[in-house]
Formats: C-alpha cells, structure tokens, sequence
C-alpha cells in the first residue's frame, strides 16, 4: 500500500517530559511522566482504564490544558506552539466525533480545506484511502447514516490525507472489522517506514505485541515499564508482563 508522506527523517517525534496533569481534588491523573517517541518507532501505550493514557493523548495533541511539564512534537512545544505542533501530526480519539450533517466527502474536503492539502493531491489520497478502506460508496451519504465502523474509517481517512509525521490513536482498532483493522495495521507500518510516528493506546494486547516495537505501561498516572516490546515482555507474553505489572 503506497502511502505518501515526507522524506525520512530520523529524531524525536514526540517528547514528553516531566509532564503531570490533576483534575479536581489535587489527585494526578498523571505523574512525571518521561517518554520519547523516534522517528520509525509504532509505539504502543497500554494501561488500565483510568490509568492515565487518555489524559496524555488529549494533551499530546493540544486538546487538554497543562501546567507540569512539556510535550514537544518534532521538536516543538505544543504549549507554545500549538498550531505548528497540530500540523504536523494527527489525532484519532476513542470515538470520533463528526459533523453528522456532513457527507463524507464534504467532511473530507473541509478537512483538507484546514490543512491547505491541493485539491488535486487530496483527490488522490482520498481515493486511496477510501478504497483501501472500502467506503468509496458512501462518501456521497450523509454522516449521520454511517455505522460506527464506517464513522471510524472516515476518521482515519480524514487523519491521513495531510500526510502527518505523528500519528496519535485512542484504541484504534475498536469497532473496526478484521480487513480494515489489516488495512490500518499496514498504513502504519508505511508510514513508520518512511520517518513518520505512531504513538497509540489499547487495551488489545495481542496487537501491540505483535505491531509495536516499543512499548509503555502506565499504572496509576505512573509509568511502570517503557522500552522496546522485546525488553519490556522478556521471555514472557506482554499479556502476563502487564497483568504482574499493574495487579
């Protein structure tokens, strides 16, 4: 699958430093936490609900506030530069959420409108991803009609056609079928190839095992384990490794 994206450029994509985050009560949903993710890397970020990992991704991609600490995106604080930072990267939450009374294709091409992509460049990538993902029949149909699947891909379509360097996922793969969840997996694997990033949570350990080649796990706003996949699992499976972790 041919994806476009910018020459490879190896370094940071993602650095977050001594980044914490309370809501009320002065409890942290985060605490210090120190990642780093490379240019190439698919880094997997895996935890409990509540453990911290939706907090993080909200303020990796400018949508959460913070006080402690920074998040920098290729090299660029996202509290001080938020809108070069969002540029250069994607955000996909856990569920999107989309202009219902939009079809598709308008929704598309008012994404690529924010993101100044030329129309004849989207049209291409538009067509690629659709067809990848199989819903080059619906883009005509409003939204609001889409399943939660199709809402999905739609997202992700919207996510790529910019072509960014740092891809950010909140549980990707749920409500995808088995062919689109492949099509995504070999999108990312493509991407990571030609220098981009992918820093993703789930909760389907299986995935990240096989998809990473680093691996984080948050516990309580804490990180207990961070390295590559290989280095954090040992001789054992990430299933059993996160289980004696965060029991």
């Amino acid at each position: 699958m041919k994806h476009l994206i910018g020459k490879k450029g190896m370094g940071t994509m993602l650095k977050i430093i001594n980044f914490s985050k309370s809501y009320k009560n002065d409890k942290k949903a985060v605490d210090q936490l120190n990642l780093e993710v490379e240019s190439g890397d698919i880094f997997g970020f895996i935890g409990h609900n509540g453990a911290g990992k939706t907090t993080t991704i909200r303020a990796i991609v400018g949508v959460l506030d913070f006080e402690e600490g920074d998040i920098l995106v290729d090299g660029i604080s996202i509290k001080k530069e938020p809108v070069v930072c969002k540029q250069k990267m994607a955000y996909i939450p856990d569920n999107p959420d989309l202009y219902e009374h939009l079809t598709g294709i308008a929704y598309l091409n008012f994404v690529g409108d924010i993101y100044q992509v030329s129309k004849t460049e989207r049209e291409v990538l538009i067509k690629q991803y659709a067809d990848a993902f199989e819903i080059t029949t619906n883009l005509g149909d409003s939204i609001s009609s889409y399943s939660h699947g199709m809402k999905q891909k739609l997202a992700l379509i919207a996510a790529l056609i910019h072509k960014p360097r740092l891809l950010v996922l909140d549980e990707p793969f749920v409500g995808l079928d088995p062919k689109a969840a492949h099509t995504l997996k070999t999108i990312m694997a493509d991407i990571c190839r030609k220098g981009g990033a992918i820093f993703f949570s789930t909760h389907v350990l299986e995935v990240a095992e096989k998809l990473c080649n680093k691996i984080a796990i948050i516990k309580g706003g804490r990180l207990v384990s961070c390295g590559t996949t290989q280095e954090v699992k040992g001789n054992n499976s990430l299933e059993d490794v996160f289980m004696e972790l965060t029991e």
